[in-house]
């Protein structure tokens, strides 16, 4: 896909406009995902995505093709995320939790859910939520990039521009603190 990637630059950058639609078609969920995750605000996410594309596009010539697009992709978006944080925290005009819609997005996610499971998922993505609102911009980053996206440590470290043994500590920090808050949930499931 890389190799498909690095092709799709290139077209961009002689002109095919059309190379670029195929270049966001690809990466757009996967923005969207860390955006949702950082911002924990599907509005703000889908803000993030439009920006980081935009980022993208125009600085595509500045855009090294030896190195990952889709690497280059999450660190634009990270710091659209921090910038949208940062702005957020000025202004204060956001919830951090969920809406109830966004609970039910994630409620009708489950296949064919019992009451109780419907109960227990909503309330360990509240935890989770909360638990993720508690961290720092950059330890929610990492975190959701291991996790949720499934990066190596080293690429979570080109994404977000820190040594892999700082995202390491990050990752280990987010979990203990998961672990913390879920204890009292899990150990109520049968």
């Amino acid at each position: 896909m890389e190799g498909n990637d690095a092709a799709a630059v290139a077209q961009v950058l002689a002109g095919d406009e059309g190379a670029y639609r195929m270049l966001v078609e690809r990466h757009s969920r996967s923005i969207f995902r860390l955006a949702y995750r950082m911002t924990a605000n599907e509005q703000d996410a889908e803000d993030v995505v439009q920006e980081t594309f935009l980022r993208a596009y125009r600085q595509l010539k500045r855009f090294e093709s030896r190195s990952n697009f889709g690497t280059w992709l999450y660190r634009i978006a990270v710091n659209c995320s921090l910038d949208l944080i940062r702005k957020r925290r000025r202004h204060d005009d956001h919830p951090s939790e969920p809406s109830s819609e966004e609970e039910t997005m994630y409620q009708l996610r489950d296949e064919r859910p019992t009451p109780d499971r419907v109960v227990l998922g909503g309330e360990i993505q509240r935890k989770v939520n909360a638990v993720l609102s508690t961290l720092g911009p950059k330890e929610r980053a990492a975190f959701s990039l291991r996790h949720f996206e499934g990066m190596s440590i080293e690429e979570i470290g080109l994404v977000l521009g820190v040594r892999p043994s700082a995202i390491k500590n990050s990752i280990f920090r987010a979990v203990q603190k998961l672990r913390r808050e879920l204890q009292p949930v899990v150990h109520l499931t049968p």
